[in-house]
């Protein structure tokens, strides 16, 4: 199995990693402000800080990873097509590491945002993911 789907652990890989740099960021850059107090945010803080997107990026991956993480395992479990359950979680990696450094990059209140279509193409993929799951079960 490994070998089979090795492309696609590849890009689970990815989003864990991804998550990590997420938490580090947002660690780091709360724990730089004067007074923070550990895993208290400041509500008063909008899109033009970088601690709060920094903090809404790592909150979103968290979001959304019981999804990425169920659909991908449920598509190796079941034995999905390889090419396409690859190429989804590739497509969602790949989506969330761009969704991040638009959210890092840009502090904007504008709905929707540069990073909304982002966050939509990797809960696309999930979508298909989980279609292509429904589609091997039955």
């Amino acid at each position: 199995m490994l070998d089979s789907y090795s492309v696609a652990f590849l890009g689970i890989l990815t989003i864990l990693l991804t998550v990590i740099v997420q938490s580090l960021v947002a660690a780091k850059s709360k724990a730089s402000q004067p007074g923070a107090i550990p895993g208290k945010i400041d509500l008063s803080l909008s899109h033009s800080s970088f601690v709060f997107r920094a903090h809404r990026t790592f909150a979103n991956s968290q979001e959304n990873l019981t999804l990425m993480l169920g659909a991908s395992f449920l598509a190796i479990l079941t034995g999905a097509d390889i090419f396409w359950t690859g190429v989804l979680i590739w497509s969602m990696a790949i989506s969330r590491i761009i969704h991040m450094a638009l959210y890092y990059a840009i502090s904007t209140e504008q709905n929707p945002s540069p990073r909304s279509y982002f966050y939509l193409i990797a809960l696309l993929s999930n979508f298909i993911l989980l279609g292509l799951c429904a589609w091997t079960i039955v």
